[in-house]
């Protein structure tokens, strides 16, 4: 890690308290820079915060025991003597700050400003996480990528995602999350990407974001700190991003399908191949890069539509960042799915999609689609979907109704904003779906306990032999819980 001890005093802001040694020693390169004590390492550097359930404070004296090398503390060595017994003449090099989230994210942008290789950006209302992985998995082919793990996508992942990068890697793609406005701003002053890539401009985050138009606005902050000799990508599918003509005096990128005029990748064909994914044409256009209207066919691996658009915006990036035609295409086509991300998993008796990771109505309705593809009877199991503000009541109310008239067999509903899907999927029944069952539940546990009770007595009415079914909801509904519950009953 290029970062010394040295770096680490002068970016955070704070009273610092060194020992001789350390100030004897002061290009000392830290090893790490952690919140989660379990992680940390000798001559790391440790944030001790104060959380919700936990005060990563009662560490302290373990982590100091592990050979951490600084803490950067919000309680001074005798505050946290007296309320975790740790004797504050035992303690190490430190630095007393008001903050322990903020001297992360002014970590975090120090480190930045240090690297030298290109940072991706990515930001969006659906698809981050896939397309973040479409882009990494196609660099892979020409350079060691360090992507955005599991969810680091906010003000806390992002620095701690940036901290991870090493000395080996050539290129960084981090995922920027938001839910309201500012918070791209601060994202960007860390991540500063060199290149910035938008997925689309959808219905998330409503309630602080209030409409489309304010997505557009939030969303579009990532610009704010980009670097000014950057690029950006944008799927030119979407109404509102086409508005976006410049940034920094450079017109944007687009990928899109069949989109007239000037854009760097276009999906000119695309042959549905239901669950084993699709087969594409694309047009690469980008002269200066050594692309001029060059053709490429592909398999994209997974399933759905939305997937061969995520790898057009791969192309894009790809591009770039000088990768081949063949390099291109090898990535698109070696892509593999992730866990909870449209994860289709084949069961003793049940095909299961596993799309458990988030949702919103656009979203939602994707996975309904995609599920739609399989052969044979169908199912949801769908949860609440969290902040879409005002009109949160009608949105659960149109994914119910969609599943129906989608021809979903059996729609399954818990959560009480679900409490709207089921009454818009009863609705959408009574004036001609034919799904066969739809039932509430006012909670997840309650609904797994039904699934369990049906499969135990050997009646299988909820999900008979051979269905194929399809689990979705916010990430706080915990639906991975559904995911674990299906695999033990099919095991």
């Amino acid at each position: 890690m290029n970062l010394t001890l040295n770096d680490v005093v002068g970016s955070v802001e704070g009273t610092v308290f060194l020992t001789e040694n350390d100030k004897a020693n002061m290009n000392f390169h830290v090893t790490s820079a952690v919140l989660d004590s379990r992680l940390v390492t000798e001559g790391g550097v440790f944030f001790a915060q104060k959380g919700e359930r936990v005060d990563g404070h009662s560490f302290i004296k373990q982590v100091f025991e592990k050979g951490v090398k600084i803490v950067i503390t919000e309680k001074t060595p005798e505050e946290v003597e007296t309320e975790f017994g740790f004797a504050a003449a035992e303690w190490g090099s430190y630095i007393l700050v008001k903050d322990s989230l903020i001297a992360l994210k002014q970590l975090g942008k120090a480190y930045r400003e240090k690297l030298s290789i290109p940072v991706v950006g990515i930001t969006g209302s659906v698809g981050k996480t896939s397309t973040k992985e479409f882009i990494a998995g196609v660099l892979s082919q020409k350079y060691n990528v360090y992507k955005t793990e599991g969810n680091f996508n906010n003000e806390i992942g992002v620095p701690l995602t940036l901290l991870r990068i090493r000395e080996e890697h050539e290129v960084a793609v981090v995922e920027m999350g938001i839910s309201d406005f500012g918070e791209m701003t601060r994202l960007s002053e860390m991540a500063q990407p060199d290149i910035a890539v938008i997925t689309n401009i959808g219905q998330c985050h409503l309630e602080n974001l209030g409409t489309r138009d304010g997505i557009l606005k939030a969303k579009t902050e990532i610009f704010t700190h980009m670097n000014p000799n950057g690029e950006v990508c944008l799927f030119g599918g979407d109404d509102k991003l086409l508005t976006v003509t410049e940034v920094n005096g450079r017109k944007p990128f687009y990928f899109a399908e069949k989109l007239n005029g000037d854009v760097a990748v276009n999906i000119t064909s695309y042959e549905d191949r239901k669950l084993n994914g699709s087969d594409a044409t694309m047009i690469l256009n980008m002269p200066e890069k050594g692309f001029d209207n060059v053709s490429i066919k592909v398999n994209v691996p997974l399933p759905g539509h939305h997937m061969v658009i995520n790898a057009a915006a791969a192309a894009n990036v790809a591009m770039l960042l000088g990768l081949s035609k063949e390099e291109i295409t090898a990535g698109i086509e070696n892509m593999q799915a992730i866990n909870g991300r449209n994860c289709i998993v084949h069961l003793s008796d049940v095909l299961m999609i596993d799309d458990c990771y988030n949702a919103n109505p656009v979203s939602m309705r994707s996975s309904i689609d995609l599920l739609k593809l399989a052969e044979g009877p169908t199912a949801v199991i769908l949860g609440d979907m969290f902040e879409l503000g005002a009109d949160e009541a009608q949105m659960h109310y149109g994914v119910g109704e969609y599943a129906v008239q989608a021809g979903v067999d059996y729609v399954y509903c818990a959560g009480k904003l679900s409490k709207n899907m089921y009454e818009g999927a009863k609705d959408a029944f009574e004036k001609g779906g034919k799904s066969t069952q739809i039932m509430y539940w006012e909670d997840r546990d309650s609904m797994m306990a039904g699934i369990r009770e049906d499969f135990e007595s050997g009646r299988r009415e909820m999900l008979p032999v051979g269905i194929n079914v399809l689990i979705k909801a916010s990430h706080g509904m915990h639906y991975e819980e559904v995911v674990k519950l299906l695999k033990e009953l099919n095991s």
